[in-house]
């Protein structure tokens, strides 16, 4: 063998030590695929078996009933799991247990909306492993609930009644229509960390915030702020001065730096006008400028 055909295989072996986890694997124990977002692969599992509604207001999968996990890949060709399953509270126990089974932690159970019909529970999760054997143990959790099996992608999108460019415009930060619902997610303005292993914002501590229509220009909205100590009370004095509700204030995370708090809201009206009240807010985070 050649020094050259050496060299080339050093390269060869020292690329598939850094090719992310197989998520063809991840995909087959789910049972459906996710999309790669930078580093992180993610996977949602919308609730489309629930009927949800707060007041008038019937909630949409991608506004607040989305189930989700990620993954990183970790340089110990291992994998980081973090993610969020939406339960209803006859289905928390028996998911709790599946989870433990595989090995999965859990980091915390709580509401995210207030006055929802039925009562949906919010269980964050966290793991590392092998993705595959993740991935399986939370295909697993989610068999002892309704979640249905992934629907076949729709052929086409259905209208969106608001006018996204000005909402964006305001907020400071483009989303994306997903289901029926804008969704925005605007990174911290600096890394955060759990154990040591840095988190990428689509592992969920970047700001998220969901426009869903009600009419041709109203619209209801909800998501959470991530948030330092320092800045939970100026962002809730934005949030209540602009209409906008407080409807949870709690943690996500075990062992995260830095610290974090998550503050979810709910408002409806004007889109424009709930718009400027979420901008509001933002000018008290530290985000991440473009």
């Amino acid at each position: 063998m050649t020094v050259a055909t050496l060299f080339a295989l050093a390269l060869a072996l020292q690329g598939y030590a850094q090719t992310p986890a197989t998520w063809k694997g991840v995909d087959s124990a789910l049972g459906r695929s996710g999309i790669l977002q930078g580093e992180t692969y993610r996977v949602g599992f919308p609730r489309n078996d629930l009927h949800v509604t707060v007041g008038a207001v019937t909630v949409r999968p991608a506004l607040a009933l989305g189930s989700w996990v990620a993954f990183k890949q970790t340089k110990d060709c291992l994998a980081m799991l973090m993610g969020d399953l939406v339960l209803l509270e006859s289905e928390v126990g028996p998911v709790i247990d599946a989870l433990q089974r595989g090995g999965i932690e859990q980091t915390a159970l709580h509401n995210h909306l207030v006055g929802e019909m039925p009562h949906v529970m919010y269980l964050h999760i966290s793991g590392r492993g092998r993705a595959v054997a993740l991935a399986t143990a939370v295909h697993d959790a989610l068999a002892r609930t309704g979640t249905p099996p992934a629907a076949a992608a729709p052929t086409s999108a259905p209208a969106f009644g608001l006018d996204t460019t000005q909402i964006a415009l305001i907020i400071g930060a483009h989303g994306r229509v997903n289901g029926g619902v804008y969704q925005i997610g605007v990174p911290r303005g600096g890394p955060v960390s759990v154990d040591s292993l840095e988190v990428p914002p689509a592992m969920g501590v970047a700001t998220a915030i969901n426009i869903q229509p009600t009419g041709a220009t109203g619209a209801a909205t909800t998501g959470d702020f991530v948030l330092i100590a320092s800045e939970v009370n100026p962002v809730l004095r934005a949030l209540r001065a602009n209409g906008i509700q407080v409807t949870a204030l709690h943690s996500h995370m075990l062992n995260e730096s830095p610290r974090l708090l998550f503050m979810h809201f709910w408002g409806e009206g004007d889109a424009l006008k709930l718009a400027r009240g979420l901008r509001a807010a933002l000018d008290e985070v530290n985000i991440k400028r473009n």
